[in-house]
C-alpha cells in the first residue's frame, strides 16, 4: 500500500462521495487541514471511539474515563513544558517558498532507502532459483550499503535533535541532497523552531482579558484531575485515567488528507504505576495496545514499532506502533514512559501535593505514568484506506467496495424491498423497527436491486437483506454478505441474533 499516490487520491473521493469526509468550508473553498465529517464518517468515527472505549474502560476495573475542559489554565501549559519546548524544526525551500519540518523530510529520505532495500529482497527471492554467488554478492552489497546510509542519516538526526543543534539538521539535509517534493529545488533556508499552540483570550471585557492556549493535547487534563479521580474513586495502583477528546496543534506542515490536522481527536489512557514497575507496564501496554489493532482483522504486515531516535523531555521510554497508509509508514498510536515528570512539574507549579499514599508501604510517593494516545482522525484514516478495495468480479464487471470491520461499519445493514408495490415495502418498514434499536439499518427502495448491492458495498454496510414476495408468504428473507457476496434465505425469526452475532463489538473483544 505504501507510497500510492493513485490509491490516496481515490480514498479521499471516495470518502467525499459517499458521505463519510468533506473539506471543512468547501463552500468558501475549504480552510486547509481542517475537515468535517459526514454521516457515514461520523459513524464510523462514534464507533472506533466505543471500540476505544469499551475496550480500555469497560473491560479494564481500574481504569476509569474523564472529560476534561479544552479550556485550561495557562499556568498548565508552563508547568508541562509546552510553552518553552512545544516546537518543530522547520525549514523553507527559498524557491518554492514552502515550509517543511526538517526531520519528516530526513524521515521521508530513510523510507526511500528502506524501499530500495525491499525491492532488492523482492528481486533476489523472485530470482531465487537462478541466483548465483556473484549476484549474491552484488545484491548484499547493495543492502548493506543501503542500510549504512540508513544508520548514519538517523545517527546524525539524532544527535542532532538531541543536542537541538538546528544548523545540524540543515547540513545533513544538504549533504544527503534532499530536494523540495514540490519544485525539486535544493535552495534551503536555516532551520528554525515553530511553537505548534494556538492562542486566544478569555474574559467578558477586553482590558481584563488573558491570554490562554487552546490544549495542545489531552493528556494534561488527566494530570491536573489526578487527585481528584483518586480520591473520588478511591482508587489503588495501579491504575489508568482515560479521555477521549479535541486537541489543536498550528501543524504549518498539515498534509495527507486527515493525517495531519490543525484540529482533531485523540484517544489517551494515562497509566499510573509504582515507581521502578514503569517498565514492565510499559511493555504490558506496547502487547495490548498491538493486539487492540490486530483484533479489527487488518493485516499484521501493516503494523511496526518504530522506537524514538530522541525519548521527549517527560519520557525515558518512547515507542510508536506505526501504520502503512498509502503514503508509507506513519505514526498512528504511541506508548510513552513519562515517569513522574508531569505530576511533579504540576505540584510545582500549583502548589499542590499529587502524590499517592501507599498502605502497604506507608508511605506518599508520585506514581509514574505510561502513556498511550492515539490519534482518532489517524485510525479512522488506517481504517478506511484497509479497507478500501477495487475487485475484478468473475463474471467481468467490477466493483468499488469498503471491507469496514463489521461492528465499525457506520450502517450494520440494508433493508431492500424488490420492488416498491405489493407491500414489500410495509414489510421491510417492520424489519427495521425490530433491528433499529440495536443497530444502524437504511432503507433502500432505489434502482435495481444489482445497482443497491453495489452501492452498499461502496458505503460498507455488511449485510443486505431483500424482502421479495416469498417474505409476505413464509417470513423468510434473503441475507447477502458483503465481502462474499454469498446469499443465503433465512427466517425473520433469526434475523436478529445472526446480525448481532456478526456486528457486535463482543466479537472482537472477547
Amino acid at each position: 500500500m505504501a507510497n500510492d499516490n493513485d490509491l490516496m487520491k481515490k480514498i479521499v473521493a471516495h470518502a467525499k462521495e459517499y458521505g463519510y469526509v468533506f473539506q471543512s468550508s468547501e463552500i468558501y473553498d475549504g480552510l486547509s487541514a481542517v475537515y468535517d465529517y459526514g454521516q457515514m464518517g461520523v459513524e464510523l468515527k462514534n464507533n472506533i471511539k466505543s471500540y476505544w472505549w469499551k475496550s480500555m474502560v469497560q473491560m479494564h476495573e481500574n481504569i476509569i474515563g474523564i472529560d476534561s475542559a479544552i479550556f485550561m489554565h495557562p499556568k498548565v501549559w508552563e508547568a508541562s513544558g509546552h510553552v518553552d519546548a512545544f516546537n518543530d524544526p522547520l525549514i523553507d525551500n527559498k524557491d518554492s517558498k514552502k515550509r517543511y519540518r526538517a526531520d519528516v523530510l530526513l524521515e521521508d529520505y530513510i523510507e526511500k532507502i528502506n524501499g530500495k532495500i525491499l525491492k532488492e529482497v523482492k528481486k533476489a527471492e523472485n530470482r531465487f532459483e537462478n541466483f548465483n554467488e556473484a549476484e549474491f554478492r552484488k545484491t548484499n552489497g547493495r543492502v548493506l550499503d543501503n542500510q549504512k546510509k540508513i544508520d548514519d542519516v538517523n545517527s546524525r538526526m539524532k544527535a542532532a535533535l538531541e543536542a537541538n543543534k538546528l544548523d545540524d539538521l540543515r547540513d545533513l539535509i544538504i549533504d544527503l541532497e534532499i530536494a523540495d517534493p514540490v519544485s525539486g529545488s535544493r535552495n534551503w533556508s536555516d532551520v528554525k523552531q515553530f511553537n505548534l499552540m494556538f492562542s486566544t483570550e478569555i474574559g467578558a471585557v477586553a482590558e481584563e482579558a488573558n491570554k490562554i492556549h487552546l490544549r495542545p493535547e489531552t493528556a494534561q487534563g488527566i494530570f491536573v484531575n489526578f487527585l481528584n479521580v483518586y480520591k473520588t474513586g478511591r482508587m489503588k495502583l495501579p491504575f489508568g485515567i482515560a479521555q477521549i477528546g479535541k486537541a489543536f496543534r498550528n501543524e504549518i506542515i498539515a498534509r495527507q488528507f486527515i493525517f495531519r490536522m490543525r484540529e482533531f481527536e485523540q484517544m489517551e489512557m494515562q497509566f499510573f504505576v509504582k515507581p521502578g514497575e514503569e517498565m514492565k507496564w510499559y511493555d504490558y501496554w506496547k502487547e495490548t495496545r498491538q493486539k487492540w489493532h490486530l483484533r479489527l482483522g487488518i493485516s499484521e504486515e501493516n503494523y511496526r514499532f518504530h522506537d524514538h531516535l530522541k525519548v521527549a523531555h517527560y519520557a525515558n521510554a518512547a515507542t510508536d506502533i506505526e501504520f502503512n497508509f498509502p503514503f508509507g509508514f506513519k505514526e498512528l498510536e504511541g506508548i510513552h514512559s513519562r515517569t513522574d515528570f508531569d505530576l511533579k512539574q504540576h505540584e510545582e507549579f500549583s502548589g499542590k501535593k499529587l502524590k499517592y499514599f501507599d498502605s502497604e508501604l506507608n508511605e506518599n510517593y508520585v506514581p509514574y505514568v505510561i502513556e498511550t494516545s492515539i490519534g482518532l482522525d489517524r485510525m479512522f484514516l488506517a481504517v478506511l484506506s484497509s479497507s478500501y478495495k477495487e475487485e475484478t468480479l468473475e463474471d467481468g464487471s467490477s466493483r468499488v467496495v469498503l471491507k469496514l470491520p463489521p461492528a465499525l461499519a457506520p450502517t450494520k445493514v440494508a433493508i431492500m424491498p424488490l420492488t416498491k408495490k405489493d407491500g414489500l415495502p410495509e414489510k421491510a418498514r417492520e424489519i427495521i423497527d425490530s433491528l433499529k434499536f440495536e443497530m444502524n439499518c437504511q432503507y433502500d427502495e432505489k434502482d435495481s436491486i444489482g445497482k443497491r448491492y453495489r452501492r452498499q458495498d461502496a458505503i460498507g454496510t455488511p449485510f443486505g437483506v431483500t424482502v421479495d414476495h416469498q417474505t409476505l408468504e413464509d417470513n423468510t428473507v434473503t441475507i447477502r454478505d458483503r465481502d462474499t457476496m454469498q446469499q443465503e434465505r433465512i427466517a425473520i425469526a433469526y434475523l436478529k441474533a445472526k446480525l448481532m452475532k456478526a456486528v457486535s463489538f463482543t466479537t472482537i473483544l472477547a
